[in-house]
């Protein structure tokens, strides 16, 4: 969408930036913000003990407020997780413990504080079983319930798509969206949110507070929605081959974090320097109309720019750097993610094939041995010719080997 006349600082750069799908009524919004800070939030569900890069355009969407002079709050979902987001999934999500959810939730605060400034309440963390836990259910019929037609929720397009594969919607997972919208009211009443924002699969959720903001307070709110990110070829924005990009160095080294944003596809250089990195919009252009060679020293700034976001800019710099190294000199870093193995595995010798999978740089023994074939594999650099070459510690340097793939992935073997 493209809308010239939005005055704020905060939409029009939003929309410079590609970060704006919907948005209940632009003009009503704008005049708002031009006018002093306005309070939004943006909801997240501890689904895991950490967030992964598709979460970065809410987290963006976040900085960006927070950049404009606006009071942005992060929303942890330790309530609505016990009921878990039916929003087109396929099927039901596994409900989880309680202990899993007090974990997630540690694991979420960590991941928001990356790029997030709590400090002094810049951004405030807010957690919505501090009111969701509370809830009385024939109390929440009363006050809440009675807003809801049954018929309008059956028409949001998110349930119309699960009804129609005909896998079923749970009564519990009917209820999401009626706490959703009670979060919208709440943080209305206690915060003076007024402003929802969230992916594009969230519109009927957040419309549903607002119309319940309107019914029971006579509030005027409004929803900005993001649009939903792929590649160029089609592919779901922060998913890899070996799944999730997570953004805690705990389940996703820096290294690895680096080479991600490194490996973008020429074609979305420019729209993702744009959306997950705090250059301005002007160079993010000039980077991506960059071409051939070029065009590879924009992906290196497109990493280390999205890396500093999140991991600060000294462990983004060494990753650059490593990277370098690894890359362009052939040497082995430190810094390069590391897989431990015991000595006894090279006692008398282990085959190649099985060293790989081992190591996480195949799935199976099947796979390794096609990597190998396929001429993929290298051992310290060298292309491993023989699927069952014997490695030996003879092999090893300083108690450590190199083994790399063929889609430039480096995992430095620790042996103890």
């Amino acid at each position: 969408m493209t809308d010239t006349s939005l005055k704020s600082p905060f939409l029009r750069e939003a929309q410079a930036r590609g970060m704006i799908f919907q948005c209940t009524d632009f003009e009503a919004l704008d005049e708002l913000m031009l006018a002093g800070p306005v309070t939004a939030y943006i909801g997240f569900d501890p689904t895991a003990d950490s967030l992964h890069v598709g979460n970065a355009m809410s987290i963006m969407m976040l900085r960006l407020l927070q950049k404009h002079g606006h009071n942005p709050i992060a929303l942890i979902g330790g309530g609505t997780a016990k009921i878990g987001d039916p929003s087109f999934r396929d099927e039901a999500r596994s409900l989880m413990t309680d202990e899993t959810i007090t974990h997630n939730l540690a694991g979420l605060r960590a991941s928001l504080g990356q790029f997030l400034d709590f400090e002094d309440g810049a951004c405030r963390l807010v957690n919505n079983a501090d009111w969701l836990d509370r809830l009385s259910y024939i109390s929440l019929l009363q006050d809440v319930g009675v807003q809801f037609s049954v018929s309008r929720m059956l028409s949001f397009e998110s349930v119309k798509q699960r009804l129609d594969r005909e896998q079923g919607l749970t009564f519990l997972e009917f209820n999401y969206s009626i706490l959703q919208a009670f979060d919208f009211r709440e943080l209305y009443r206690r915060h003076g949110a007024i402003l929802q924002m969230g992916g594009s699969d969230q519109w009927g959720n957040i419309v549903s507070g607002i119309d319940l903001a309107r019914r029971t307070d006579g509030a005027r709110l409004f929803g900005l929605t993001t649009p939903l990110v792929t590649t160029s070829s089609g592919a779901k924005m922060g998913k890899s081959a070996n799944g999730a990009v997570w953004v805690r160095k705990e389940r996703r080294p820096v290294f690895d974090y680096w080479q991600f944003w490194r490996n973008t596809e020429d074609a979305d250089v420019g729209r993702f320097l744009k959306m997950f990195t705090d250059l301005s919009v002007e160079e993010c252009e000039r980077l991506g109309a960059l071409e051939g060679a070029e065009i590879n020293e924009a992906k290196k700034i497109l990493a280390t720019e999205a890396t500093a976001i999140c991991h600060g800019r000294e462990a983004a710099e060494e990753a650059a750097e490593t990277a370098r190294k690894v890359f362009e000199q052939g040497s082995v870093q430190a810094a390069l993610p590391e897989v431990a193995v015991p000595a006894s595995l090279f006692a008398e010798g282990v085959p190649a094939f099985r060293l790989f999978a081992e190591a996480g740089l195949a799935a199976s023994g099947g796979e390794a041995r096609r990597l190998i074939r396929g001429g993929g594999a290298r051992l310290n650099d060298v292309v491993i010719k023989d699927e069952n070459q014997t490695v030996t510690p003879a092999d090893l340097t300083d108690g450590t080997l190199k083994l790399s793939s063929g889609k430039k992935k480096h995992i430095l073997i620790r042996v103890g």
